[in-house]
């Protein structure tokens, strides 16, 4: 099956999805090898691997395009690829859609943060205007060749102006033709509860990060809390910096004998 199709199946299935991010082929390779349904091209482990700096950022978009082609290019499952800030204004949305569907993505992610952007779970972020962001999200509709290619749009607003204006965005990023809805960073079980009633029946994804803003839960409980996606960005990358550093460590001891 089309990999943009399977991952519309996903998204309209009864059952939640646990969404793991890779940030090389190996990882990428490894997550389809261990039965899941679908992978996270993550903008802050390609940051952190490749560029050894946090996500601020830094990455060009031909950068992250490289990348995440090698993904594709080595995986049967579909992978959502994190555009960040789309690299630019409207116009640069276009060109980095039109790239990364030719590169084999099945979805695309966009925030509203402001370029340079920060991680969603960094404090003293800035966001653009709706109605700037809702012309990225007009843009990567028509910039699609496929009308397949699934819009996740991603507000970071709610540690700006707070939960009523994320869900206010959320809504209108709808309405502009996002088909998943990602509000970043809620930081308790109530404000997700807010958030899922408050857009019912829209597919809706939640970013779980180890140590941050947002409260571990399960699959199970993200779906009854009604989040279609589950995504674990850097889970992957950060298991991998501990397993590096054993192995070193364990180096380090043969070599003091």
């Amino acid at each position: 099956m089309d990999k943009k199709l399977r991952l519309r199946e996903l998204i309209n299935a009864p059952n939640s999805f646990m969404l793991p991010g890779a940030y090389d082929s190996m990882s990428a390779c490894l997550i389809e090898e261990l039965g899941f349904q679908a992978i996270y091209a993550t903008g802050a482990g390609i940051s952190n691997a490749q560029l050894g700096w946090a996500d601020v950022g830094l990455t060009s978009m031909k950068e992250v395009l490289d990348i995440v082609a090698r993904m594709t290019d080595v995986t049967n499952i579909p992978i959502i690829a994190d555009l960040d800030t789309g690299f630019g204004n409207a116009i640069n949305v276009i060109r980095s859609v039109r790239e990364f569907e030719r590169a084999g993505v099945a979805g695309i992610q966009i925030e509203d943060q402001i370029s340079p952007k920060k991680c969603g779970h960094f404090n003293n972020k800035s966001v653009i205007s709706k109605e700037e962001m809702i012309y990225k999200i007009h843009a990567a509709a028509d910039a699609r060749q496929d009308e397949n290619l699934v819009i996740v749009a991603r507000t970071d607003v709610l540690a700006v102006n707070g939960i009523e204006d994320a869900i206010d965005r959320a809504k209108a990023y709808k309405e502009a033709g996002a088909d998943v809805l990602f509000i970043e960073a809620p930081t308790s079980i109530e404000q997700m509860k807010t958030i899922t009633s408050s857009l019912k029946h829209i597919p809706q994804l939640i970013n779980l990060v180890e140590g941050a803003k947002t409260p571990l839960i399960t699959l199970d409980e993200a779906h009854e809390l009604g989040y279609q996606i589950v995504l674990c960005a850097n889970t992957v990358l950060r298991a991998s910096i501990q397993g590096i550093k054993n192995a070193l460590n364990i180096l380090n001891f043969e070599c003091s004998q």
